[in-house]
């Protein structure tokens, strides 16, 4: 006879926590720094609950100097630890850039795969909350483009833990990108559809492996974070009007998963793909690209929503008409059949 699983949902900000906490269970080597992440756990959550079960020892809230506790991590990591890393903002990577893109991502190359560097930095991304252009955008391509380091950016709470998981286990640096708006804090205001069940063991989401999030045979939404659920939300109005649209979860972006993207357009001829980074030079590109370079036969071209190619505005109306939504993907699809 089968038990029947209890469902258990938690937060992506939930998610996170657990996952750190039960590698630190475990592994000696995982330790914690950054700006608020002691008592108080982190301003979006990810690490409530363990100082109060490690100790200041392993869960280490920092001065403000992202240089420093980057440079830190970095010189941790490849004396043998394994440091998880909170820059609060992504619009703070500026500061110590250097920490994490000449060091971080190029030592193990330097050193010809002698010296590892299994840092795991996690970051916020998003807008949506008139916080202006230094504290909401998403940079997604900006640490997709440099070598040396995986990229993650979950969309619910089932992948933030798996990928977390994953993360910390990994022996190449990560970069883990959670997107504010799903985190589950209700100052943020929160997409319910990111707070998904979660089991309770230990388990890996395979980094580099997109998802078919809801199958359709008309159009394939590929998304990131936020774009998912706005990728559903356009389906779900779309299929009013008899158009099945796929939606594909990018989880990863390196390594990419182009494979999935390219075989779900194969199968719909049609592409969109859906991004809160910049529009231009970034990964909604790369995605068309690769499909675009494979010759997948296409009934329309290919159309991205994404954010408009200027510094994010504080004002609420102004930045709300610059985000993508469902009702800009809807409007892309339209374009597509006017176009083709």
């Amino acid at each position: 006879m089968t038990v029947a699983t209890k469902e258990r949902k938690l937060t992506i900000a939930r998610a996170m926590a657990e996952a750190i906490a039960q590698e630190m269970r475990v592994d000696e080597r995982v330790f914690v720094m950054g700006e608020d992440i002691g008592p108080l756990g982190g301003v979006f959550g990810n690490t409530r609950g363990l100082h109060e079960e490690f100790g200041s020892e392993r869960v280490r809230d920092t001065p403000i100097s992202e240089t420093a506790f980057m440079g830190a991590a970095v010189g941790a990591a490849a004396d043998g630890m394994r440091p998880i890393v909170e820059l609060m903002f992504v619009d703070f990577f500026g500061v110590c850039f250097d920490a994490i893109y000449n060091l971080m991502a190029k030592n193990t190359y330097f050193s010809g795969g002698e010296v590892q560097v299994p840092v795991v930095l996690m970051t916020s991304t998003g807008g949506g909350y008139s916080d202006a252009g230094q504290h909401s955008q998403c940079l997604h391509a900006t640490f997709a483009h440099l070598p040396g380091m995986k990229v993650v950016a979950p969309s619910n709470a089932y992948d933030a833990k798996g990928l977390m998981t994953a993360a910390i286990r990994d022996n190449n640096p990560v970069i883990f990108m959670f997107h504010k708006a799903l985190q589950g804090m209700g100052w943020l205001g929160t997409e319910k559809d990111a707070i998904v069940h979660v089991p309770e063991e230990s388990y890996e989401v395979p980094i580099g492996k997109a998802a078919v999030v809801r199958e359709g045979s008309d159009v394939t939404i590929v998304g990131i974070t936020s774009g998912v659920h706005h990728g559903l939300k356009a389906a779900r109005q779309l299929a009013e009007r008899g158009i099945s649209a796929e939606v594909v979860d990018l989880r990863s972006l390196v390594p990419l998963d182009r494979a999935m993207v390219i075989e779900s357009v194969r199968k719909t001829g049609r592409l969109i793909v859906v991004d809160e980074d910049y529009h231009s030079y970034g990964v909604s590109g790369e995605v068309i690209c690769s499909v675009v370079e494979q010759g997948v036969p296409l009934k329309a071209a290919p159309q991205r929503v994404a954010y408009p190619d200027i510094p994010i505005p504080f004002t609420r109306p102004m930045e709300q008409w610059a985000l993508p939504n469902a009702d800009k993907i809807v409007a892309a699809f339209e374009t597509m059949e006017k176009n083709a």
